[in-house]
């Protein structure tokens, strides 16, 4: 039988990388030879899950060829995909996110439900086919829950979200708001990653009327941290605008603890991002948003929607 690999999308977030290896186990359900893999670097959040739990990293690759069996989770646009996506028989699509980009050549199984995060679809595919919930799976879904909502906060999530995470919080026996904020801080750490990986950590690529733009997000404790880095990571967002032919660079700095943003805007055309919030860039090329910690909520949508 014909391997099938699953996975998230290039910048792998928690939800990416724990989704990808709860639908693994959904497949092995069906028979199916399923195998988790990720298309990038893992960000220190989902480090210290993996090994919480004592889980392996599902491994790297960087292009499918043709013909390979594929499902994706947590995305479904083209330019955030895998390299050669294109040439992959796609079978199914499990995600939370607007669409766009994507056709296939074949019929496929495509869910997609406006929810805070992926694992929470998930969890309702293992109830609705009754399909028994292990502790480890539990906490892979609990975890994407707890960071694509940041802790239930975000104006992401949904009832089915709480839902999913009062359920499998039982399921796995753990208080998930103390085991989430030491999991969430653990992802706040970017000391020992250089500019160019801060800005890739969880930058997704997005294509709208010609023009194309990232909008890069990271977590922090202290916005103040991380701008004093400012001069560096806005050069190595410079690079990626030149390498890439990029329009737009957002580098998003979400404060988990007070739940607000502080943007670096760059490039030829980033008054879009002006008049999609009514703020003015100011003279360090920053933007305060009060109140703003979704990229998938609150920030592209009214990029898109100017565009």
């Amino acid at each position: 039988m014909e391997k099938v690999l699953i996975f998230g999308h290039k910048s792998p977030d928690t939800d990416s990388i724990c989704s990808s290896l709860v639908t693994e186990t959904l497949a092995k359900h069906y028979g199916l030879d399923a195998e988790a893999v990720r298309l990038g670097e893992l960000n220190k959040e989902t480090e210290y899950i993996l090994n919480h739990l004592g889980v392996e990293a599902p491994r790297k690759i960087g292009e499918v060829v043709e013909g390979q069996k594929v499902i994706l989770v947590d995305h479904n646009e083209k330019e955030q995909s895998v390299d050669g996506r294109e040439k992959a028989e796609v079978m199914g699509v499990i995600d939370h996110h607007r669409i766009a980009s994507f056709e296939t050549i074949s019929p496929l199984y495509y869910m997609a439900k406006p929810y805070g995060c992926t694992s929470t679809l998930l969890y309702e595919i293992f109830r609705r086919e009754n399909i028994e919930i292990d502790k480890q799976t539990a906490m892979l879904m609990l975890s994407a829950i707890i960071s694509d909502t940041l802790l239930l906060k975000s104006p992401t999530c949904t009832e089915k979200d709480k839902e999913a995470y009062s359920e499998l919080e039982k399921i796995a026996e753990v208080n998930a708001e103390e085991y989430g904020l030491e999991m969430l801080k653990a992802g706040t750490d970017l000391s020992m990653y250089s500019a160019e990986e801060v800005i890739n950590l969880d930058a997704k690529e997005f294509s709208e009327k010609g023009k194309k733009l990232v909008i890069a997000q990271v977590n922090t404790a202290d916005i103040n941290d991380v701008f004093a880095r400012k001069e560096e990571l806005a050069f190595a967002m410079e690079k990626e605008i030149s390498d890439k032919k990029l329009d737009v660079y957002m580098l998003l700095v979400t404060d988990i603890i007070n739940t607000n943003s502080k943007a670096i805007v760059l490039g030829n055309d980033r008054e879009v991002v002006e008049k999609a919030f009514n703020k003015k860039i100011d003279e360090n090329d920053s933007m305060f948003l009060e109140g703003v910690v979704s990229r998938k909520k609150q920030v592209a949508p009214p990029i898109l929607e100017t565009l």
